[in-house]
């Protein structure tokens, strides 16, 4: 990497609980393509301020993870498809003061949902309703699935978020299973609620599919108690490496080769 200069361009992330996995991802491709660019993560203590100061600093662009993605909306100026289709914002980019909004997380779930080859048939269960289940629920929809239930404690929250797509509702798994579960909250993640597993034994052993968002750790309690039972897992670390694959491309237009990106997310998560 540059040694730090007045030149650098300056991309940050925006997380209640960041990580380096970001950090370490982006970092990686500056250095491999010689790009005179530095990425920061930030927890901010006022969200508000930290948005405007991405517009008062000329910060490029920021990766906005929970609990900001719906907050955000109101400070930006204009939102791209991907994010108003979803009502969900995960990245900034700042062009010339203009804030502009994305939403590369459904990207990264439609891609995972073809290439694992879930069938569309398959019954979900899809725990959260925050921002990114908000994503993965406009792409599991789009992929033609239909036999879905949304489970979270919130109860308006939850049931908003079937309702948009004619899912159903429940307030806590109790018994219920399915052919997929799809955990999107931080339960499993570092930090206060790293050794929850966000489903039971009972929902795991019922499922063919196993999904975490959580990206770190790599192996939260609910892919360790799956890969255990021999499921097929699709993870958080596998998310994460695609939406941030397009974040840099939004920040930077450049586009890296598959092996740099497999080389930064392995990078990003030693």
């Amino acid at each position: 990497m540059p040694i730090l200069n007045k030149d650098m361009t300056l991309c940050i992330s925006l997380a209640a609980r960041p990580s380096n996995i970001g950090t370490r991802f982006h970092n990686y491709l500056y250095d491999a393509l010689d790009l005179n660019f530095v990425y920061k993560a930030f927890a901010p203590t006022d969200l508000a301020q930290a948005v405007a100061g991405i517009r008062g600093l000329g910060i490029r662009g920021a990766a906005v993870s929970m609990p900001y993605k719906e907050d955000v909306i109101a400070m930006v100026d204009l939102m791209d498809a991907s994010a108003t289709a979803i009502d969900s914002v995960n990245t900034i980019v700042n062009n010339d003061g203009v804030l502009t909004a994305y939403n590369t997380d459904y990207l990264a779930i439609a891609r995972l949902l073809a290439v694992n080859e879930v069938d569309p048939a398959t019954s979900v269960l899809l725990q959260g309703a925050g921002g990114m289940a908000k994503a993965v629920a406009a792409a599991l929809h789009d992929a033609g699935f239909a036999d879905v239930t949304i489970v979270a404690r919130n109860e308006e929250r939850g049931k908003a978020l079937a309702a948009l797509y004619g899912f159903a509702w429940l307030a806590a798994t109790g018994d219920a299973t399915a052919g997929m579960i799809i955990n999107v909250t931080p339960l499993g993640m570092a930090g206060a609620d790293e050794d929850v597993q966000s489903f039971g034994d009972a929902a795991v052993a019922n499922a063919q599919v196993v999904f975490d968002v959580v990206a770190l750790p790599a192996e939260t309690p609910l892919i360790k108690a799956a890969r255990a039972a021999g499921k097929h897992l699709i993870t958080g670390a596998e998310v994460i490496a695609i939406q941030a694959e397009e974040q840099f491309v939004l920040y930077t237009g450049v586009r890296p080769s598959p092996e740099l990106v497999r080389e930064a997310s392995e990078f990003s998560r030693r």
